[in-house]
């Protein structure tokens, strides 16, 4: 089968452009012919990768920012050249443009004109059925799988880092939704306290304002460090040399960061969104905080009990096997090709 998977962007240190990558090795290893397509913001280029790959299906990455040039294109939808098309919904999708009057309309018409919706988090799976069962029929969950990098990155040597603090690390890209600057005024209220501890970001920017206001803000903090850009390659070996990972997005799909701490045995501390919470088990491989206070008590918890962070400490990388995840790509694909050729 010969199957074109469109992501927004080509951007390697994105999560939608890990995902995209994963999928695509995953499918391969399944025995598809897979094309990756990085769409730009043109609603044609859509159509010549079409035109120049001639699929049997087509795998849209996010709803609204791929979906829409697939909607604008009536020569896609046209009955007599109809592919098959399944959309991988993303945690913006679902947490912020469905409730945007001006990305709303569009979402809805996509997920109401695809095949197939594809959604990697249970529990915003249940929230769409149950406030959207008109499109139940086609909601299809992805078990969230994640391809390790572990290739060496001296982490505290090469950033030179104070060899016995406790690091804290927010694997993010620099903008609104991944609250990163928030999480510098949360981090605030421990300011000082011992043990040692300094606080890592590392991610691309990707909103210029807000970019400027979180490095002036780190610029007032001695305990906090912007990494820049870490090789996606080297992440699991970079987490197992930080104490905590920390995430404070407003919202999320799945954290490929969080997954990855999750598979090596980091601890982890976030926000208490549904995006976390399939990953985050409170108490058990990490802590879900609401606001300051239980921020606070979870951070103190974490700097003065070394006992508690061995604790938490469970690799689990069975549970995000990418092969279950390539395994339900494939079966879906082949349903939806099948059912096409039916109809």
């Amino acid at each position: 089968m010969r199957i074109l998977l469109c992501s927004p962007e080509y951007n390697p240190a994105t999560g939608n452009w890990i995902t995209a990558t994963r999928y695509q090795r995953g499918l391969q290893s399944c025995g598809h012919e897979v094309h990756l397509c990085h769409l730009d913001s043109a609603a044609t280029s859509l159509e010549r990768a079409v035109e120049a790959y001639r699929p049997d299906i087509l795998l849209l990455i996010h709803a609204f920012r791929t979906g829409r040039q697939w909607l604008n294109s009536s020569r896609l939808r046209a009955s007599q050249t109809r592919l098959p098309v399944a959309v991988l919904l993303s945690g913006t999708d679902i947490n912020e443009g469905l409730y945007d009057p001006l990305q709303a309309p569009i979402i809805e018409q996509v997920l109401a004109q695809a095949d197939a919706l594809l959604i990697q988090n249970p529990l915003e799976a249940e929230h769409l059925r149950r406030h959207y069962p008109h499109w139940a029929a086609h909601l299809y969950e992805i078990p969230p799988g994640i391809e390790l990098g572990m290739e060496p990155y001296p982490l505290r040597h090469r950033h030179a880092l104070n060899p016995e603090a406790l690091l804290f690390l927010c694997p993010a890209s620099i903008r609104p939704v991944k609250g990163v600057l928030e999480l510098l005024e949360l981090f605030d209220s421990v300011a000082g306290e011992l043990p040692a501890w300094e606080l890592l970001f590392c991610g691309p920017e990707l909103d210029g304002r807000y970019s400027y206001s979180f490095f002036a803000a780190i610029d007032t903090r001695a305990w906090a460090h912007y990494l820049g850009v870490l090789p996606p390659t080297s992440m699991g070996a970079v987490l197992q040399q930080v104490d905590v990972a920390v995430n404070n997005s407003v919202s999320e799909g799945i954290s490929n960061a969080l997954i990855e701490a999750a598979v090596v045995g980091c601890p982890i501390l976030a926000h208490d969104i549904p995006g976390n919470r399939p990953v985050v088990e409170h108490g058990v491989n990490g802590f879900l905080y609401q606001d300051q206070e239980s921020f606070t008590a979870a951070v103190r918890r974490l700097l003065r009990e070394p006992e508690l962070r061995r604790t938490l400490a469970r690799p689990n990388p069975e549970r995000y096997d990418a092969r279950r995840e390539a395994q339900a790509l494939h079966e879906l694909c082949c349903t939806l090709c099948a059912s096409t050729k039916q109809g």
